[in-house]
């Protein structure tokens, strides 16, 4: 083990005691998509003690050109992103204990993992997600690391709760375009410049080099040969309702959560519901009404036009339409 890290620890601003401190640690990383599988990765070589994934969504091909830790099998046996990223990166360092959850993120969800976390990665895919994080991290005071990438550009920020601008503060100070990956699509070497980004802040954050942190929002767009970084300091509001001097957190209050949602682009809708599903009886009982998929996680079906994927946590994928009304209207022919 200690050849393992022989490179890192020669690294003056790490050394020996910052690798004592990485092993101590335990980060989570919310999303296990591009981003999510490029942060964990590199936390797992470092040596990082713990590492709890986060990601309600599941292998497809089209996650492959840029989402490492995934393999064509993944999609094949339709297996969470969650479970995929533990089990490969349990084979890269077996040393670091891994927790995965395939669930949704929320506020409800979010709290009792939150127990001895000392930094949050941001590999969240829409800004419902970040608000969420957002509040709670600001409520729970700990650190997180926001990254966005989309087409050849990317942004990242890090947000020091009583010290930074929230990204409630930051928005309003460079707001960000509504481009996601379907639909003017993104390059792989982006995620990596985000995630290389993520990952630096969240090594100087784990061994407790404060001082070495970028106070500056970063912005690049590779294709176009930019690179920038912004000062934000003014940003930070006093009367900002996460960060500012008599908080409200609004968006960990339920009227402000989203129930169902329309996914990034995909033509697909989220649909949340109270109970979980006995998967086994659910396959059961759809198999009649089109081609079904079952495993331990999930039941996919094929349904005249839509495809409906299970989880087990009550969560339903309507793939096929971004109409939230023409989701819930088959969802409940469905399920009653």
């Amino acid at each position: 083990m200690k050849d393992r890290y022989s490179r890192q620890v020669l690294f003056r601003s790490i050394g020996e005691e910052g690798q004592k401190k990485i092993r101590k640690k335990h980060v989570m990383v919310i999303g296990s998509g591009a981003l999510g599988t490029a942060n964990a990765e590199s936390l797992v070589r470092a040596g990082v003690g713990k590492l709890t994934i986060i990601d309600r969504d599941y292998v497809e091909f089209s996650n492959l050109q840029r989402q490492q830790l995934f393999a064509e099998q993944d999609v094949v046996d339709q297996i969470p992103k969650a479970v995929a990223a533990k089990r490969r990166l349990s084979d890269i360092n077996s040393d670091v204990e891994i927790d995965a959850h395939v669930m949704d993120a929320t506020g409800e969800s979010l709290l009792p993992l939150l127990h001895e976390i000392d930094l949050v990665i941001d590999a969240t895919d829409n800004f419902d997600i970040r608000f969420i994080m957002n509040d709670l991290l600001q409520k729970n005071e700990i650190p997180w690391i926001f990254g966005s990438c989309v087409s050849s550009t990317g942004m990242s920020y890090t947000v020091i709760p009583g010290h930074t601008p929230c990204i409630n503060c930051l928005l309003h100070a460079a707001p960000l375009s509504g481009a996601t990956c379907d639909s003017v699509g993104i390059i792989s070497p982006a995620v990596q410049m985000v995630a290389a980004h993520q990952t630096t802040e969240a090594l100087k954050l784990l061994v407790e080099d404060y001082e070495a942190l970028r106070s500056r929002l970063v912005t690049f767009d590779l294709w176009n040969n930019r690179y920038q970084t912004i000062k934000v300091d003014r940003a930070k509001k006093e009367n900002c309702p996460t960060c500012g001097i008599e908080p409200t957190f609004p968006h960990l209050q339920y009227e402000s959560q989203t129930k169902t949602e329309v996914l990034c682009g995909r033509e697909t809708v989220q649909i949340r519901a109270g109970r979980e599903f006995n998967l086994d009886q659910l396959a059961e009982r759809l198999k009649h009404l089109g081609q079904t998929k079952h495993n331990s996680f999930l039941v996919s079906l094929e349904y005249q036009s839509y495809r409906l994927v299970f989880f087990r946590d009550g969560r339903t994928l309507v793939h096929g339409t971004n109409s939230i009304e023409k989701a819930k209207s088959v969802y409940y022919k469905l399920i009653g």
